[in-house]
């Protein structure tokens, strides 16, 4: 299987997975055109267990070095297995909630606010785990993004002034799931093998390709239970009927495969790197989607449009903050 040995490589990775987890999204608002989210998610499910497949079939079974995935998955030990697949739950509750709020608040403010909670817990939860990194510029770096995301939810009430029902609804729905979210990755990474061990030679353990696959079976199962709670009780418009989601043209379940399937990639690159760069700085780069999700909102699909100059002052200063932050991530991780 593939694996990464230089902490570089680890950060291009990571940057990889921050594009994905900030950009898959994008499907979302593609197919909300004439498609509720609710629908969506159903396909970006399938697309997540698709693509995981394919990875693992792929990357984690050729070459010379480590276990590959079906020999990986008969040696798991059912403690790694059952954490993998808590993971993808813990994962799949927050990621509704995240579209949920994405539908009711857009992009440029559902990612910062919940995925950027998500990256300070996250990563204060994942270094506690497994202490890698210097300390001092993991939690400059967090202070840093706390505050960038505090100019984002002002930003978003500057620009909503008027519509404060709806606004402290996206807010909450977006805290919810960043805290949520949170939790996530402690899980997957505890079923996997320690670092300096990630090819594999650990026993019970899994590898990064196979914890994928196990996570995504999670997601699917859970998505039984909470998908059909969000169509029950939608958080805006109409209740939902799963008779609803096979009208849908094949070109609109291909866009929510793909968004599984972009997030997936991202999902796969940040647990490869985590075994040279750790759980903490892997994930807490990963989640600078939050930037790359806010220029898509901002800048692509307009959502700050007709928003104040003060509310323009602060987009910048979250951009600011979160780049500092980030930096500080990156730097913590060679010392």
């Amino acid at each position: 299987m593939f694996i990464i040995h230089d902490y570089p490589v680890a950060v291009v990775f990571c940057v990889i997975t921050m594009l994905c987890w900030g950009s898959w999204g994008n499907t979302q608002k593609l197919a909300a055109r004439d498609w509720r989210y609710e629908y969506f998610y159903w396909d970006y499910v399938i697309g997540l267990l698709i693509f995981s497949l394919v990875l693992a079939f792929t990357m984690g079974s050729f070459g010379g070095e480590g276990r590959s995935f079906i020999p990986d998955l008969e040696q798991a030990s059912l403690a790694s297995i059952g954490s993998a697949v808590l993971g993808g739950v813990v994962f799949n509750a927050a990621n509704i909630l995240l579209s949920a709020a994405i539908s009711v608040c857009g992009l440029s403010v559902a990612f910062p606010l919940g995925i950027g909670l998500a990256l300070v817990l996250g990563v204060l939860v994942n270094f506690l785990g497994e202490a890698r990194g210097n300390p001092l510029y993991i939690f400059a770096g967090v202070l840093l993004i706390v505050a960038a995301i505090i100019c984002n939810s002002l930003a978003y009430r500057k620009k909503n002034p008027g519509k404060a029902g709806a606004g402290t609804r996206g807010i909450l729905l977006s805290l919810t799931a960043g805290f949520i979210m949170s939790f996530f990755y402690r899980f997957v990474a505890a079923a996997m093998d320690h670092p300096g061990e990630i090819s594999g030679s650990s026993t019970g353990k899994l590898t990064p390709y196979s914890a994928l696959v196990v996570f995504a079976c999670g997601v699917l199962i859970s998505n039984f239970i909470f998908n059909t709670i969000a169509m029950r009780y939608p958080v805006s418009g109409d209740r939902v009927r799963i008779a609803g989601y096979f009208k849908g043209s094949t070109k609109t379940h291909l866009v929510g495969m793909l968004g599984g399937a972009i997030w997936c990639l991202g999902q796969s690159f940040s647990l490869i790197a985590s075994g040279k760069a750790g759980p903490a700085i892997s994930y807490g780069l990963g989640q600078g989607a939050t930037l790359v999700s806010a220029v898509w909102g901002i800048y692509v699909w307009k959502e700050f449009r007709d928003a104040p100059r003060a509310a323009h002052q602060l987009n910048a200063w979250m951009f600011i903050l979160f780049l500092a932050g980030l930096f500080f991530l990156v730097y913590a991780g060679s010392h």
